[in-house]
């Protein structure tokens, strides 16, 4: 009885590891297709027949910086499925990511990946903060060719602290890693979370979360 306990046990944890990564692709590739008659339904998305596969399918161009004039002082130029359809099934992504001087990409999470950072140039300060309840930040100041991991599902942050812009270019383990950014997320949510809950949450005055919700929903709407 007890090994019988222990192999259930063990099976639904490797289950729970399996199912929060991308699945393993079955074929070389799966272009993603908009046309479900044309093409069969794996990961998501509907696959092309492999014999009309071109390389249309799996190029992409960042080559042109973003805009960053913006709040934040940064743009994150997404390269995943939806860019790429020949991404699809294989479980990886990138970003460039253009900063102005001082510009930040202000904490969040990818809830579906890990991220490797490599700057191309200027210098950033990054860092992520690991779960409860040690909270513990580990942080690095990266110039030029400096390259930086921020495991799944921690929030983290980017910041150009130099005088000049910076670019950096990451890698995901995910063809869709999601972003969730932590301030717009908690009061930019449509419809808004109570004031009164997140003033006692995050131990503010009501009156000040009531004035973040109205900027940070005007922001995202």
């Amino acid at each position: 009885m007890k090994s019988f306990l222990l192999a259930f046990i063990l099976l639904a944890l490797a289950s729970s590891l399996a199912s929060a990564f991308d699945p393993s692709p079955l074929q070389d590739f799966c272009v993603a297709v908009d046309d479900p008659l044309h093409g069969v339904f794996v990961n998501g998305k509907f696959c092309k027949d492999p014999k009309l596969a071109k390389a249309g399918d799996f190029y992409f161009s960042v080559k042109m910086p973003g805009d960053t004039n913006n709040p934040v002082g940064s743009n994150v130029s997404a390269v995943n499925v939806d860019q790429i359809p020949g991404l699809n099934t294989l479980g990886i992504s990138a970003a460039r990511i253009d900063f102005a001087p001082y510009g930040q990409n202000p904490p969040h999470t990818h809830p579906r990946a890990t991220e490797i950072l490599v700057v191309l140039e200027g210098t950033l300060l990054v860092g992520f903060v690991t779960s409860n309840p040690n909270n513990t930040l580990i942080s690095k100041v990266l110039n030029k060719g400096d390259v930086f991991v921020f495991p799944i599902g921690l929030i983290h942050f980017q910041f150009n602290i130099g005088k000049t812009k910076a670019i950096a270019f990451a890698g995901l383990s995910s063809q869709n890693p999601g972003v969730i950014t932590i301030a717009n997320a908690v009061f930019g949510s449509d419809p808004a979370i109570d004031p009164g809950f997140l003033a006692k949450a995050f131990q503010l005055d009501k009156k000040v979360v009531e004035d973040l919700q109205k900027k940070f929903w005007m922001d995202s709407n």
